[in-house]
């Protein structure tokens, strides 16, 4: 980040407003935000430290698991705190590079989010088609690979966002009318032209999205078409159960992302306070739910989580 050419941008700070017509009420509004946060952030905290200590869920699945919650921790955090301080202290200004960097993180973790559902629907569809090869196909060491190939994919797609806005005059407003350094909202304050911020800012929502969504249907048509040859309804109702909370963790992330992404976009129509109210949801309700869906949904690791809460 270092060497964005930023001096030509003519400033060095932007403030960020918040949420638009609401400042009035931005403390009342902090406090959903704040419990969900530090709800998300016991939850994923809880999986990386059960699952470190207790050597029987060092197993592929629950290294994902582990991969889920260091996105969600990554993208919870790197909006949070900087939308407390705007609600509790009115410390509304970031530096651009500050901006840039909020701008790049915020993004590579929800890449990097989407890559590690994808992968877990390779799994869930490896243990179900094919069950008496899953330990050698899906071995932690594969799972480290599909994770490091994931990182590099979201650092390289994300990374241009940043290279691009870095290149952008930002005149006299200095203003984002945002809780956060969105890309297209950072993009709407310059005095330049941004029509290749917004379409590639469009095409990689697309084709990141797009790509995992198509890859984790597959999985699933594949998964279901397996199911449906086992004659056994016991069977059936085993096989289905363990894709429960992967599908859940899906409608949880996927929906609210197709709909931040197309309306930071398009949305014009729709009110600002709703846009930034739901787009700071995004960042916070999936990476609270998530542990809640696991640890519901998986009883080996509920077991483990309430071995050790029984120990406090």
């Amino acid at each position: 980040m270092a060497t964005f050419n930023l001096t030509l941008s003519g400033t060095s700070t932007f403030i960020l407003l918040g949420i638009p017509g609401l400042e009035a009420d931005h403390i009342w509004i902090s406090i959903p935000f704040f419990i969900f946060y530090i709800i998300s952030l016991l939850g994923n905290v809880t999986i990386l430290f059960v699952v470190g200590k207790e050597q029987t869920l060092h197993k592929p699945m629950y290294l994902l698991l582990c991969m889920l919650a260091l996105t969600d921790i990554g993208m919870s955090t790197s909006m949070m705190p900087k939308a407390l301080c705007i609600f509790w202290f009115n410390l509304k200004r970031i530096t651009v590079r500050g901006c840039l960097t909020q701008m790049f993180f915020l993004h590579a973790a929800s890449a990097m989010h989407s890559a590690v559902l994808v992968t877990m629907a390779f799994d869930r569809y490896v243990a179900i088609c094919n069950p008496l090869r899953y330990a050698n196909i899906v071995t932690n060491t594969q799972i480290a690979k599909l994770g490091l190939v994931g990182l590099i994919r979201a650092v390289l797609f994300i990374l241009p966002l940043a290279l691009l806005l870095s290149r952008l005059p930002f005149c006299a407003k200095h203003i984002i009318s945002h809780t956060y350094c969105e890309h297209i909202a950072v993009a709407n304050i310059s005095c330049g032209d941004i029509t290749v911020n917004r379409m590639y800012g469009l095409i990689i929502g697309f084709v990141v999205i797009g790509l995992d969504l198509t890859l984790s249907a597959l999985s699933y048509c594949l998964i279901i078409r397996a199911v449906l040859r086992i004659s056994s309804k016991k069977a059936h109702q085993k096989a289905l159960n363990t894709c429960t909370a992967h599908i859940c963790v899906m409608l949880t992330s996927y929906p609210p992302s197709l709909f931040s992404i197309l309306t930071h976009q398009f949305g014009q129509g729709i009110a600002p306070q709703v846009h930034i109210i739901l787009a700071n949801l995004y960042f916070v309700i999936p990476p609270m739910l998530n542990p809640i869906i696991y640890g519901a949904k998986t009883k080996e690791f509920c077991d483990k989580v309430g071995k050790y809460t029984c120990r406090m």
